[in-house]
């Protein structure tokens, strides 16, 4: 079995050839504007106005931790906004990261790609702002894609 690709370099610019999807740690509070999301909205407009308009219509749909919504940001890139973050600040009840969230969250990803033929890229999710720890996200990853033949390229950001 494969594991993760891991590489230098930005995943708003994901490496090699076919469909790709771009997965992303979102908080459940609406807001967007810190960490990898700015440089997704740098790039394309969209994925920020779906994941606003999910959360403002969030009544009346299926936002909440552990949800996904995925956004056509060009011809052959998808964005996964996956909800993964409880609230955005450390505090008493610890970090925003919530693992079972993104688990979940990534058994979705992984039937999008398995559905697109996609490959998955991504930064170390849920390691920014939300404060986790990638010892503890890797495995899922390792769980929920790599094991069921998804590729998954990791980028570190060059400095």
């Amino acid at each position: 079995m494969a594991g993760i690709d891991y590489v230098r370099g930005d995943a708003t610019a994901p490496q090699g050839e076919g469909v790709k999807v771009i997965a992303h740690v979102c908080n459940d509070l609406g807001g967007w504007g810190k960490g990898f999301v700015v440089a997704i909205s740098r790039r394309w407009p969209e994925p920020e106005q779906e994941y606003r308009r999910w959360h403002r219509e969030r009544a009346g749909n299926d936002f909440a931790l552990g949800a996904v919504q995925f956004v056509q940001a060009g011809q052959r890139i998808w964005v996964a906004n996956m909800v993964g973050q409880r609230g955005m600040r450390r505090g008493s009840k610890g970090v925003p990261v919530r693992y079972e969230a993104i688990d979940v969250a990534l058994g979705s990803v992984a039937d999008k790609a398995l559905e697109l033929g996609a490959s998955v890229h991504m930064p170390r999710i849920g390691c920014g702002l939300a404060g986790g720890k990638w010892s503890q996200v890797e495995p899922l990853i390792q769980d929920r894609l790599v094991a069921r033949g998804v590729p998954v390229t990791v980028y570190d950001h060059a400095a």
